[in-house]
C-alpha cells in the first residue's frame, strides 16, 4: 500500500523542502520506493536535489496537470527523473503559477493531482508532496491526494501562530473533501537548542495541541551545514553524513515509519 504525505505549511521558510527531500532520501534508504512531487511554483525542491533550471524544464507538474484538466492522454511516467540518491521526482517551474489561476475554474479542481497520483501509485510505497507555501489551490489538491500532512514548524513565534490556519484548512479538506485526510505530525525545525525562546515556542505549541496532534519525538536542529544543501543539490546524508541534522532526519524516517 501506498502512503501519500503532504509536507505542509501557509508559511515559507520553515524548512519544508529541506525536510521533503531528506525524508524522502531516508525512506528511500531504508529500502522503500519513493517519489516527490514538487507541487511549489518556485520549484525549490527541484533545484535542490540538483535541478539548477526548473524554469527550462519542458515537462513538469504543470503539464501533467495540464493534460488530465484537458483530458488528454498522459504517459504516466514521463517526466519523472530518478535522482542518484535513490528517490523519483516529479518536477516544477513557474508554470505551475499560471496553472493555479486556471484550475479555479475546472470541474472537480480539488482532485487533479489525485487523479495523477492514482495513476503512478501502485509504483511506489510513499509519495511526498512539498507544498508551496500558501493555502491555494494547489495545496488543496495536494491535501485532497494525501492520507495525511507533516507539518513542519520553525520554532519562532510567528511559525507557530500561523499554524491554527493550517489547521482549520487540514480540517475542512478533511470533512468536506478527503474524509481520510489525518495530520501525520508536527515537526519541529530550525531549534536552537541553546536559546530559552526556542524552548518556550515549543512548550507553547505542546500546550496548544498537544493533546489533539502527534509532535514528532525528534526535532531537527538549526545547523549552517543544513542551509547549505540546497545550494549543492545534495541530502544531508552526502553533506554532512555524520552531522546533528544527518541524525535527526535519520531518526525522523524511523518515526515515520513506525508509523
Amino acid at each position: 500500500m501506498c502512503k501519500v504525505i503532504a509536507i505542509a505549511n501557509q508559511k515559507g521558510g520553515v524548512g519544508k523542502t529541506t525536510t521533503a527531500a531528506n525524508l524522502g532520501i531516508g525512506l528511500a534508504k531504508a529500502g522503500k520506493k519513493v517519489i516527490l512531487i514538487d507541487a511549489d511554483a518556485q520549484g525549490s525542491l527541484t533545484a535542490s536535489l540538483g535541478y539548477e533550471e526548473p524554469d527550462e524544464m519542458e515537462y513538469t507538474l504543470a503539464t501533467v496537470l495540464g493534460k488530465i484538466i484537458n483530458e488528454e492522454t498522459i504517459d504516466p511516467q514521463e517526466g519523472i527523473l530518478h535522482h542518484e540518491e535513490g528517490v523519483d521526482l516529479m518536477p516544477s517551474n513557474i508554470e505551475l503559477s499560471g496553472l493555479e489561476v486556471s484550475i479555479v475554474n475546472v470541474m472537480s479542481r480539488e482532485t487533479v493531482l489525485k487523479e495523477y497520483l492514482s495513476m503512478i501509485e501502485q509504483e511506489y510505497d510513499y509519495v511526498l508532496i512539498d507544498c508551496t507555501p500558501s493555502l491555494g489551490m494547489v495545496t488543496i489538491n495536494a491535501l485532497a491526494a494525501a492520507d495525511s500532512v507533516l507539518i513542519p514548524v520553525q520554532a519562532a513565534y510567528l511559525p507557530a501562530k500561523g499554524l491554527e490556519q493550517l489547521i482549520k484548512t487540514v480540517r475542512k479538506v478533511k470533512r468536506q473533501i478527503n474524509p481520510k485526510l489525518e495530520i501525520e505530525g508536527i515537526l519541529l525545525t530550525m531549534v536552537d537548542g541553546r536559546t530559552n525562546y526556542a524552548k518556550e515556542i515549543m512548550q507553547l505549541l505542546e500546550e496548544g495541541y498537544g493533546s489533539q496532534i502527534r509532535f514528532f519525538k525528534n526535532i531537527i536542529p538549526l545547523s549552517v551545514r543544513a542551509s547549505e544543501i540546497s545550494a549543492i543539490g545534495v541530502s544531508i546524508y552526502e553533506h554532512d553524513p555524520k552531522g546533528k541534522v544527518a541524525e535527526a532526519y535519520t531518526s525522523l524516517t524511523k518515526e515515520v515509519l513506525a508509523g
